[in-house]
C-alpha cells in the first residue's frame, strides 16, 4: 500500500517539497556567498593600564605588505584612534597577537621611535614616559603607535600601524 496522495494532491505535494529544496539550496548559496567575500581582520593590539584596557586591529596595514612611507605618514595623522587614561605612575602595558610578534614591532611616540624592535608579544613602558618633554610629549595628551616590521631586526619597513591615543590623568 502506498502513503503518498493520489491524484492533483500527489502533484501539489511535490511541487511544495520541490520549493522547499530549492530555498534550501538557495539560503545554504547565499550563505557561502557571505562567507567568501567577508574579509580575515587584521591582528589586534592592545593597551593596557590598570584595570582598564583598549584593543584596535591595524589603523592602517596588517595585512604583512610593506606599507609605503606616504601612507605611513597619513596613517600617523589619523586622529579616530582608540583612547586611554593614563597616570604618570602608573605601567602601560602593550600586547600584540603572535603573528604581529613574528614581524618584530616597535613603540612609536608621537612618530618616533621610542623602544627597540622585539619579537616579544608584551612590553611594559612607565607611563611618565609618555608625558616627559625629554622624549618628545607635548601637553596632556600623546599619539602612540606599534609598528609591526618586516621580520628583520632593526629594519625601517613598517607593515602594520596600530594607534592609541595617552591621555594624561590629572
Amino acid at each position: 500500500m502506498t502513503t503518498l496522495p493520489r491524484g492533483a494532491a500527489a502533484d501539489q505535494h511535490r511541487v511544495v517539497r520541490r520549493r522547499r529544496a530549492v530555498a534550501a539550496a538557495g539560503a545554504v548559496s547565499a550563505g557561502l556567498l557571505l562567507l567568501s567575500a567577508c574579509d580575515q581582520p587584521t591582528p589586534m593590539s592592545t593597551v593596557t593600564v590598570g584595570s582598564d584596557s583598549v584593543s584596535s586591529e591595524a589603523t592602517c596595514g596588517g595585512e604583512g605588505e610593506v606599507l609605503k612611507t606616504a601612507d605611513i605618514q597619513k596613517c600617523l595623522e589619523n586622529d579616530d584612534v582608540e583612547s586611554i587614561t593614563v597616570d604618570p605612575d602608573d605601567t602601560v602595558r602593550f600586547g600584540v597577537d603572535p603573528e604581529v610578534a613574528d614581524e618584530r614591532w616597535t613603540i612609536l611616540m608621537n612618530g618616533q621611535q621610542l623602544t627597540d624592535d622585539t619579537d616579544n608579544t608584551y612590553r611594559t613602558v612607565p607611563g611618565s614616559v609618555f608625558f616627559n618633554a625629554q622624549y618628545g610629549a607635548q601637553g596632556d595628551s600623546t599619539l602612540v603607535t606599534i609598528k609591526a616590521g618586516d621580520g628583520k631586526e632593526g629594519s625601517e619597513a613598517a607593515t602594520g600601524l596600530w594607534s592609541f591615543r595617552l591621555k594624561k590623568d590629572s
